[in-house]
């Protein structure tokens, strides 16, 4: 049963060190739109993800495996990084253009923070996308949990903290533990002002607003959807996939 005393949230990439996260359950969430891209391409079968921190380690990695079935995937500042074969929108992410297929995924936040977090205990990936799956996953583990909010370029995105918020409410079933750590707190709070107001609120943040300026408003609509699936990323040796494909094998 998770630890709801224990239980923190970290607002960006940047306000914690790598030593805060021994030993325990980390959840990874970039909702606009890391997060939400990673959970789509496994949805339609990916392979796997290989989340990178720059261009360098992907050039890398993409010549070591030089496969037909490897995807150079992602972007920066919001813009599809120029030779990638992918952008960061989860549309471009469909089972014709995925299916079995291994991706070298590179993000100015999400992947950064995943590779900030490798020495965690264990790894997921989390979005409103598979809101129930990871909650049900966090229900069941004894360890410590820490969520880390991609943010945006050191900062607090506030589409993050929503759902590290909702995921707080869920495990306490609408109640704050006494003694709940102080980002627990924040989010929580943060959640239960806004939780009849999601997709408006996702829609009004300034990651948003900056990104629908740079690609459609359908990305947002997109992840900002609840629930879609069963889906849940888990990171082992450097890569990313789907738990429960894994363990149907």
């Amino acid at each position: 049963m998770a630890n709801l005393k224990t239980l923190d949230v970290f607002f960006s990439s940047q306000s914690f060190h790598e030593e805060e996260l021994r030993n325990k359950v980390v959840v990874v969430i970039d909702v606009l739109r890391a997060s939400s891209t990673i959970i789509t391409a496994l949805m339609n079968q990916a392979k796997g993800i290989i989340p990178v921190e720059d261009m360098g380690e992907a050039s890398r990695i993409s010549q070591s495996v030089g496969s037909d079935n490897l995807l150079l995937c992602g972007e920066k500042d919001g813009i599809k990084i120029e030779g990638y074969d992918l952008g960061n929108s989860p549309f471009e992410y469909n089972s014709d253009t995925v299916k079995n297929k291994t991706l070298i995924l590179n993000t100015t936040n999400g992947t950064k923070a995943i590779k900030k977090a490798v020495g965690s205990a264990e790894l997921y990936v989390g979005s409103f996308l598979n809101l129930s799956t990871i909650v049900q996953t966090l229900h069941e583990e004894e360890k410590d949990i820490v969520l880390v909010c991609a943010g945006w370029r050191r900062r607090m995105a506030i589409e993050d903290l929503l759902f590290a918020g909702n995921i707080v409410h869920k495990l306490g079933n609408g109640s704050l533990h006494p003694e709940a750590r102080d980002g627990a707190k924040v989010a929580f709070g943060l959640y239960d002002k806004f939780r009849d107001n999601i997709p408006e609120v996702i829609h009004s943040s300034n990651h948003a607003v900056r990104l629908k300026d740079l690609t459609d408003e359908k990305d947002v609509d997109y992840c900002s959807q609840t629930d879609i699936c069963d889906i849940l990323p888990v990171l082992n040796d450097g890569i990313i996939t789907n738990f429960y494909a894994k363990k149907e094998v």
